[in-house]
């Protein structure tokens, strides 16, 4: 290779006249520009598909060598130092110079075909020409295939640093406590609660031994692998305090964390509800009666005064615990071994009941009339009549059912006439095998007697009376669980210590563990022994009334009922104590973390730290579960949201087992994920056995949450397994995508929106995304891009920046999508990198979305059309889909929606079925839903445009799209003096253009070998050489330079090929190169006197006349169209027509206010079937 000398002169862009204003087509940046001269010539395989005609002529390179001549391609070594200038210039610069040679061909290289009489061609179809083998004219397709049968059916179908600083944090103590004090003594104590004294009884004797003890074991199984996969994460890294809460927001996002710890903090909060009303129920029931306040004459009307009381006295209660709680927490502390110790003793008091029940059993007689159990309150004594004094009296008994009356022969209830009044005994013991007659259950409704089957009984009915045991509410099974399921609750006990123990990761999972393993074990064997040793009469009275106002389990302990009755009394108020101190800090923490707004407020308390409006919040949502006053309808409330706290759980430690994310490294290792979803589908199943319309609200109030959180909630990234499981999904629907290209029926536009940017890094054009966003209507695939041009490690920050004003652009508009900003040395090439290169696998664009060159007549800078024409290319070549949008200033915004309008579909030629597909997308947005499609299409002379009409007709009906149909007869014209004048000017300023660029090159010459031969000789005054001009003279020639820079820029492609660069080289120049290079001067003036004389290519004219012909139609009958789609003519094959083909677009749009081109993709985005 030839060697090659280069001057640089650095030039500002600024310094040169007429080019400090221009901006490429997409986003450029003002820079310093840099000019390449060479002498030597340089190998063609350095020439690019965009060199102008300029630069065949001029010794300027623009870093790119011009084609040379066959006789240099034949050696293409020899003489390598000959002037380019001299031996490069092609046909059409002959033309210029001499306009007796033969004219080089055309642009569009068919127009030989048309000259020659082949018929193919049509004179109002000129512009589509060389495509109509791929894409026929829309007669012929209608022709060929009117019902659409015989088309393919889709052709190529840790957590984030909170920034403390230093000295504001507080000094901590070490932690020091144990496996023992920490964690498993304080899961005991939550675990044990107000259900195992107050309603397990109740629950063997209603379900029977069997069914209770599966009952228990489902709910005991539950927490049990929940408490596996919690010691799973709470053992994967330092688990702060906030427990549950903050393992399921770091293991599932903010969204699932704020959802499911309102949800724990919820069902915290009620279960100090339910332990309230717990504490009550004792107090009034068994302690102290006459303390009731309300009370009712009519015994159906007992229980609503009874609710009455648990409102009042519950609310007191209530009141009294949060000044407690306000007061210092550090009481509560202090007394909470005294309550465990209250549950230890009760527990053990019903085991040694149990023992001594075998071999002396306590003395509770119940009354049974018949089979009927007999309520013993106001009852003296158990039978029908007395002997007194040898007088047989009748008893209260007799009263009760004979109308008060005492007399013997008194008219009585019949059932109470016909059965006997017996005594059976309330606890038999754990020998008398009453466990056979309490496996089974006896659900009752609301209303009925305590029976005891065994016994017999007289078929008669008999009248409802007072003195009946009767059920309080309707049993079944699934209330059975949502009744008991709180029992089982508190195994987040030990996690949420974590920060006081001396080894977490150690003490967590065998604590909790051997917590739950102890519970369940006292559970299960209470379930045994109160079905060996009660009665099942008395089991099932909830609060006995048959063992005189006993407390059920109180009968059985050892060594009296009040062991029971006082121990359960303190473990409830010290269980709802502990409630009403967690709920708040838990709330606290879930504000403090700052993702559902509206609770900031409740983040801050005292000067301690302590939550005072969190208390304040958690005393008014404890008071409607009071106000509720009935412990069987709140308990299964809490159970529904403490069951999606465990579900959530446990789908946590399944995602980031199955997922194998690179942080999932728990110390715990004996889980599976298996087992977590066994106690994810445990939580749903038991969520629905127990109350299914209370699941169903505990969902809609977690799915509430989550929406508020993801749309109005502050962003956090916690690396959760949420993100995981969308990168494994994205990547498995990307595989699946790869499979085959997609069908006809699932083709939707997936858009790349080319986007201009400003020098201030704005975006030109917003109403483009705006109507991208209309066209996808929040479907499919949108992709923003643009260009910058320049160095990227130079251009990264701006283009940073660039593409967070787009981000927010993209919000703005509500266009779901992604960015890509790409930094490139040129326009061209870096639009043809996003259309390469945009999405990943079948998630691909399939469309492009760009606006037209505005003022690109006006523009000093041709580089705007030329990218243009460049991306339609390039776009061509991928096979994708192309949308112009011209005038798009004036396309509606999303909140302008048209009241009426048509939509006008110009349908020239067939490519796909794109412009019947765009105008029904467009219509399900709301901008564009009330205007009416119209379709139009263009006959010729040989067409029958009756035929054509119907078969459009049913082609619509086929593709189920409404619109009305127009066929617009076209017949052969002469082409007017009109038309042959605009084609005639075009092709003048086409020329002058090239001729101001020849001129260009030669100011140039004179002017860089004048400051060369100066630059030799020296200093002192400029001598007057034999080939330089007079000092006057090269100012006028410098002047006349700038201006015809100006000028030349236009079209220049030396401009666009050294736009990056931000030096000038010029060329060193000999007398003799100057003087031949002068010799030419005159010929190129004779070019210019030839543009007078000039005639029009004939295949210009053509399709200057379809141009003119198709737009007078289209203004005709849709210049008050809202939108106009029409067919986009491809670009000519032959790059030397680019700039008629832009004024062919412009011709052929003029007159309309929104017009949208549109060019398929090659393959049908349509189809008539389902």
């Amino acid at each position: 290779m030839a060697s090659v000398r280069f001057m640089v002169t650095p030039t500002k862009i600024d310094d040169i006249p007429g080019l400090s204003d221009t901006s490429p087509d997409l986003s450029s940046r003002s820079s310093s520009r840099v000019r390449f001269s060479s002498r030597e010539s340089v190998p063609e395989t350095s020439r690019s598909e965009g060199v102008s005609d300029f630069s065949r002529v001029t010794t300027s390179l623009a870093t790119e060598a011009a084609e040379p001549t066959p006789e240099k391609t034949a050696h293409p070594h020899t003489n390598g130092a000959e002037d380019v200038s001299q031996t490069s210039i092609t046909g059409e610069q002959y033309q210029l110079l001499d306009p007796g040679l033969k004219k080089d061909p055309h642009a569009y290289l068919n127009n030989t075909n048309y000259e020659d009489g082949d018929e193919f061609f049509d004179k109002n179809l000129a512009l589509f020409e060389e495509e109509m083998d791929t894409r026929p004219k829309v007669s012929s397709l209608l022709n060929r295939m009117a019902n659409y049968t015989n088309l393919m059916q889709g052709a190529r179908e840790h957590e984030e640093a909170e920034n403390v600083p230093p000295g504001k944090k507080k000094p901590t103590k070490s932690p020091r406590m144990g496996t023992f004090m920490g964690v498993y003594l304080p899961c005991l104590q939550n675990i044990f609660g107000v259900i195992l004294f107050l309603r397990l009884t109740w629950v063997v004797g209603t379900a029977g031994v069997l069914q209770a003890f599966a009952i228990v074991l489902i709910c005991c199984c539950c927490t049990m692998l929940t408490a596996i996969s919690m010691s799973a994460i709470a053992t994967n890294g330092v688990v702060p305090a906030g427990g549950s809460y903050f393992m399921i927001s770091r293991a599932l996002g903010p969204e699932f964390g704020g959802a499911v710890g309102l949800c724990f903090y919820l069902g915290t909060t009620f279960a100090a509800a339910m332990y309230i009303l717990g504490a009550i129920e004792i107090f009034l029931m068994y302690i102290a009666p006459e303390a009731a306040i309300f009370h009712s004459e009519d015994p159906l009307k007992e229980p609503a005064a009874m609710l009455n009381n648990m409102r009042v006295y519950g609310s007191a209660f209530l009141i009294l615990m949060v000044l407690v709680v306000f007061v210092g927490v550090r009481y509560v502390n202090k007394f909470a071994s005294l309550f465990l110790a209250c549950v230890i003793v009760s527990i053990l008091a019903i085991y040694a009941g149990a023992i001594k029940s075998s071999f002396a059993p306590p003395s509770f007689t119940v009354c049974m009339l018949g089979n009927r159990t007999l309520s013993k309150h106001n009852l003296g004594v158990c039978a029908k009549t007395q002997e007194r004094d040898n007088v047989t009296t009748t008893t209260g008994l007799w009263a009760a059912f004979c109308n008060s009356s005492d007399r013997l022969n008194a008219s009585c209830d019949e059932y109470f006439h016909h059965n006997n009044v017996t005594e059976i005994q309330g606890i038999p013991g754990l020998a008398s095998g009453i466990i056979t007659e309490n496996l089974w259950g006896n659900y009752l409704m609301k209303g009925e007697i305590l029976e005891k089957p065994s016994m017999h009984s007289a078929d008669v009915v008999g009248a409802l009376n007072q003195q009946y045991v009767l059920a309080d509410i309707t049993t079944s099974f699934t209330l059975l669980v949502g009744i008991f399921f709180p029992s089982v609750t508190g195994i987040m006990a030990g996690s949420n210590r974590s920060g006081d123990l001396k080894d977490a990761q150690k003490s967590i999972p065998i604590g909790t563990i051997l917590a739950i393993l102890t519970t369940s074990f006292v559970y299960l064997s209470n379930v045994v022994l109160f079905g060996a040793c009660v009665e099942g009469v008395v089991l099932r009275d909830k609060f006995g009334d048959a063992v005189q106002g006993n407390l059920v389990v109180g009968t059985l302990s050892w060594p009296s009922p009040w062991v029971i009755v006082i121990g359960s009394f303190f473990s409830t108020c010290g269980a709802g104590l502990q409630s009403l101190t967690g709920a708040p800090r838990l709330l606290q923490a879930i504000a403090k973390d700052n993702i559902i707004p509206f609770l900031r407020v409740f983040g801050s308390g005292k000067a301690n730290g302590e939550p005072t409006w969190a208390l304040l919040l958690t005393a008014g949502i404890a008071e409607l579960g009071i106000l509720i006053a009935s412990l069987d309808m709140v308990a299964p409330i809490l159970s529904m949201f403490f069951l999606m706290c465990y579900l959530f759980v446990n789908l946590a430690c399944a995602l980031q087992t199955l997922l194998r994310t690179p942080n999932w490294r728990p110390r715990f290792r004996y889980y599976h994920w298996a087992l977590s979803f066994m106690g994810m589908s445990i939580c749903v199943a038991l969520m629905f056995i127990s109350s299914w319309y209370y699941a169903i609200i505990a969902m809609v109030i977690a799915g509430m949450i989550y929406k508020y959180i993801e749309f109005q909630g502050a962003e956090k990234e916690w690396g959760d397994g949420i993100r995981g499981l969308s990168l494994s999904a994205a990547r498995f629907a990307l595989l699946r995508l790869e499979e085959g290209p997609p069908h006809t029926k699932n083709w939707r536009p997936q858009l790349l929106v080319l986007l201009k940017l400003d020098e201030d890094l704005h975006v030109k054009h917003p109403r483009l995304l705006t109507f991208a966003s209309q066209l996808k209507a929040g479907k499919g695939l949108t992709i923003v891009g643009s260009v910058m041009v320049g160095n990227f490690l130079e251009c990264y920050s701006e283009a940073l920046a660039a593409e967070q004003t787009i981000k927010h652009l993209m919000e703005s508009e509500r266009v779901k999508g992604f960015c890509q900003i790409v930094v490139a040395a040129k326009v061209r090439e870096g639009i043809s990198h996003l259309i390469q290169s945009c999405g990943l696998g079948g998630m691909k664009h399939n469309t492009v979305v760009m606006g037209w060159p505005n003022a690109w007549r006006q523009s000093e800078d041709a580089r705007a059309w030329k990218t243009f024409i460049g991306t339609v290319r390039v776009t061509t070549a991928a096979h994708l889909a192309l949308l112009v949008s011209k005038n798009v200033t004036f396309f509606p915004a999303n909140a302008e929606p048209f009241p009426e309008g048509n939509i006008d579909v110009w349908w020239i030629v067939h490519d796909g079925g794109m412009l019947m597909l765009l105008p029904f997308l467009l219509k399900q947005h709301k901008v564009w839903r009330k205007c009416n499609i119209r379709i139009f299409t263009v006959a010729q002379l040989e067409d029958n445009s009756i035929q054509m009409k119907k078969d459009l007709a049913t082609f619509l009906y086929h593709l189920r799209i409404e619109a009305e149909v127009e066929v617009v007869e076209m017949h052969d014209s002469d082409i007017s003096a009109y038309t042959y004048e605009r084609t005639l000017m075009m092709e003048q300023r086409s020329q002058m253009l090239r001729q101001m660029r020849l001129s260009k090159t030669e100011r140039d010459r004179e002017v860089s070998g004048a400051g060369s031969n100066r630059g030799r000789r020296g200093p002192g005054p400029p001598a007057a050489l034999p080939f330089s001009d007079p000092p006057s003279s090269q100012a006028q020639l410098v002047k006349d330079r700038n201006s015809m820079l100006r000028l030349t820029s236009i079209g220049s492609d030396d401009d666009e090929e050294t736009e990056t660069y931000q030096e000038k080289v010029h060329m060193t120049w000999t007398k003799d190169k100057y003087m031949a290079s002068r010799g030419q001067k005159p010929k190129a003036l004779e070019g210019f006197q030839d543009l007078l004389n000039m005639r029009p290519d004939q295949s210009n004219v053509r399709r200057m006349h379809t141009a003119v012909k198709l737009n007078e139609v289209i203004v005709n009958k849709s210049h008050e169209a809202k939108l106009v789609l029409l067919n986009m003519p491809g670009p000519p094959r032959n790059p030397d027509g680019d700039e008629n083909y832009m004024e062919f677009l412009e011709v052929l749009t003029e007159g309309l206010e929104r017009v949208l081109l549109v060019r398929g993709g090659g393959s049908e985005v349509i189809t008539i079937y389902s």
